[in-house]
């Protein structure tokens, strides 16, 4: 595990987003999804949410919007929204690997189409993490609201494959294919495509279908694996770098592999990677549960 400074990133405007959420939801509606779609990124935090402590828990709800009504889920897409606003927030979703080493190492690899170092989606997780750990305190330099909105969305892009991806396509943004019968791009069938045909095929077109399904999944089939998702090295609060390896092993393994430019992209490769979507969401949110648990104790 590599060790390394908290990145620096500008400092959010202070004002209460409590407050001025809910008008910047309405005016700032994104032009593409970036990351999990909206269902991904629900599911992740809905997870997330079902595994806190009491004290996570309660810590949650007091940082969340009030029009949020404790529901983590719900607001688990506003740091894509708010990238129109933040600029400097866009390149905090993702890192961009060398083309086809299917390796990750921080020092290499997060920084920023300028070089700026530490800014990536790893970086980013390491950054917020550190700012919630002043969740308590009398005073904090931090919006600690924007905070956990930003932690809860960059934990599940960090576990869609294809936010490791290689620098040439752009994560498979530049990679056009068919998606069945639908013009796509490589990226959007595994931000969206996949989950949203699982969910008209198998879950009556209802993310909480599948939010259940994969909850099931978590507490059955994969129980033994739950332990070692949740474990971080000694004094770790997150392990992102760990979490962006996974990544791009799967983005080789499974998101790439076949692939080219207008490939037909059918049944074969969606019943066969659908389930690698499914442990990525599930990793995404035991591992923000098991982050926010350790931060509020």
């Amino acid at each position: 595990m590599i060790n390394h400074p908290t990145p620096t990133f500008p400092n959010s405007q202070m004002e209460s987003l409590r407050s001025a959420l809910p008008l910047l939801l309405l005016f700032l509606l994104p032009a593409a999804v970036h990351g999990w779609g909206v269902d991904g990124h629900y599911t992740t935090c809905k997870i997330a949410q079902g595994r806190l402590s009491e004290a996570a828990s309660n810590a949650v709800k007091d940082l969340l919007p009030k029009y949020a009504e404790g529901d983590l889920a719900s607001q688990c897409s506003w740091a894509d929204h708010v990238k129109f606003r933040y600029h400097w927030s866009s390149a905090l979703h993702y890192i961009d690997t060398p083309d086809n080493l299917c390796t990750y190492q921080y020092t290499r690899d997060c920084k920023d189409e300028d070089g700026v170092a530490g800014r990536c989606v790893a970086g980013a997780i390491k950054n917020y993490t550190t700012q919630l750990l002043d969740y308590g305190k009398q005073t904090t330099q931090y919006n600690l609201t924007e905070a956990l909105l930003f932690l809860s969305h960059y934990m599940g892009d960090i576990h869609q494959p294809l936010h490791v991806g290689f620098t040439s396509d752009r994560g498979g943004n530049t990679i056009n294919v068919h998606w069945f019968t639908r013009k796509s791009e490589l990226h959007h069938v595994w931000d969206d495509s996949i989950i949203e045909t699982a969910e008209e095929r198998f879950y009556d077109s209802n993310v909480e279908n599948l939010v259940n399904a994969i909850q099931t999944n978590i507490t059955k089939e994969w129980a033994d694996q739950v332990p070692t998702w949740e474990k971080c090295s000694r004094n770790q609060n997150t392990c992102p770098n760990i979490y962006a390896s996974e990544g791009i092993k799967a983005a080789c393994s499974w998101a790439y592999k076949g692939v080219g430019n207008d490939s037909v992209l059918g049944d074969d490769y969606f019943l066969s990677r659908l389930p690698i979507v499914n442990w990525r969401l599930a990793q995404g949110g035991v591992r923000l549960a098991a982050t926010l648990n350790k931060i509020f104790g």
